[in-house]
């Protein structure tokens, strides 16, 4: 028999309408208003990436378009995204967190995971900790920004009871409730189940949360094509799961959806400029070389194929020109497709990544013959440049010319598995 562990071992912490809380602490029109956080503005034919509660009441949601979310409610009101605010307050805020309990796990810019260490595992304790929290933010960083905490015996649980109440909520799940304080859920209300996996269920009968309890965790496993599937049934019952490793870097890249007037491809070409500029920023201050280069590109067209993407090898390189280069002879070869005038979005990659600390010593001769020789030179140029615009401010120095405000279309991006650092804001 299934042995589920009873105590109380995690906290999890979720910030409501994260973005949209931060628009309303900063900016008193908005507070107690319906707002969406839109990527870019000037356009309707965007989508909201956040809402506030007020918004959420008409229907609006992540992922709504901005021209459905008008009709749903007239009086909206559009504020587009400003990430390093966001950044800012995340940081203020698990410092505040810190002071209550000790991080276990940073999840996300709005979601983190703390262990419940001895007396902090008595119920009343923990649900002390957790007011304490919501009163320590409310009182040090900003009354609009609400969060909801959920209490259970693992991180999983933790995050589910989390949901259970939001915005503003306290949840406490414990072992003994399982799984009847569960089974009014949906299974796409279990983090981890997406439409795909909900179909995949449904395919084998698995229809509500009450059919997936009673499974066997093989037969879970099955269902998955994948031990995630297994795991996933054993967090569902209580069970402490340990966290996968930490995978290694494979890529370091940016992607932007360009607003209209940035589509014509001459102007799209400095965006592709910008982004490849602040991604090889990003992967030297990282201490990383790469030895491939991927442009991919999304045209404004309909009815037509609409992507190209190609890629160029090039030498170990960590500087600003060598990848300006490989971008000017890919985006020639753009101009060859059809349809090609207007360009969506752009997303640069760079990949086949060797750390600095792991360069063989066979690269570094290699990186004695003429090319490499120039190669070194505008590394040391690069440098030079990161170290102008972290003193004072981006794009204080630039290659060639930028449209501006250019850092407008190209700031950093929160998604949902990566915090950006304060430094990429600068990049």
């Amino acid at each position: 028999m299934l042995k589920i562990p009873t105590a109380l071992r995690w906290m999890y912490i979720d910030l409501n309408s994260y973005f949209a809380s931060v628009e309303q602490q900063l900016q008193p029109r908005l507070r107690d208003r319906p707002v969406a956080v839109v990527p870019t503005s000037g356009t309707d034919s965007t989508c909201a990436i956040a809402a506030s509660y007020e918004a959420k009441a008409f229907g609006i949601k992540t992922g709504t378009m901005i021209y459905e979310a008008k009709k749903l409610c007239p009086g909206l009101l559009v504020v587009p995204a400003r990430h390093d605010k966001y950044v800012d307050f995340h940081h203020q805020i698990m410092t505040e967190i810190d002071h209550h309990i000790p991080l276990t796990k940073v999840c996300s810019i709005d979601e983190v995971a703390c262990r419940l260490i001895g007396p902090e595992q008595n119920k009343d304790n923990a649900i002390a900790i957790a007011r304490d929290i919501k009163q320590g933010i409310a009182d040090n960083v900003g009354l609009y920004l609400k969060c909801s905490i959920g209490i259970a015996p693992n991180h999983f649980l933790a995050k589910v009871a989390g949901n259970l109440q939001k915005p503003d909520g306290l949840t406490v799940l414990e072992a003994h409730e399982l799984p009847g304080r569960l089974l009014h859920l949906s299974l796409r209300d279990l983090p981890g189940i997406g439409r795909r996996m909900e179909q995949r269920l449904r395919d084998v009968g698995i229809t509500n949360v009450e059919n997936f309890w009673n499974l066997e965790p093989k037969h879970v496993r099955k269902i998955w094509h994948s031990v995630e599937g297994e795991r996933f049934w054993y967090a569902l019952h209580g069970v402490e799961v340990a966290e996968p490793p930490e995978t290694k870097r494979h890529t370091v890249g940016h992607s932007h959806v360009l607003s209209p007037r940035m589509r014509p491809r001459s102007k799209a070409r400095m965006v592709a400029r910008r982004l490849t500029v602040k991604a090889v920023t990003r992967m030297r201050r990282l201490g990383f070389y790469a030895s491939f280069y991927n442009l991919y590109v999304r045209f404004d067209v309909r009815g037509e194929p609409s992507r190209w993407q190609k890629y160029t090898k090039l030498p170990f390189a960590q500087n600003n020109y060598t990848f300006l280069k490989a971008l000017n002879s890919l985006w020639d070869d753009i101009s060859r497709v059809k349809n090609s005038d207007r360009i969506r979005q752009i997303s640069v990659a760079l990949y086949g990544l060797v750390h600095e600390d792991d360069m063989m010593p066979d690269m570094f001769a290699a990186l004695n013959d003429p090319v490499a020789r120039e190669q070194q030179k505008h590394n040391r140029l690069s440098l030079a440049m990161d170290l102008i615009n972290k003193k004072y401010g981006l794009d204080t120095i630039v290659v060639g010319a930028l449209p501006c405000p250019m850092s407008r279309y190209t700031g950093s991006k929160i998604s949902f598995t990566r915090i950006p650092e304060k430094a990429e804001f600068h990049e």
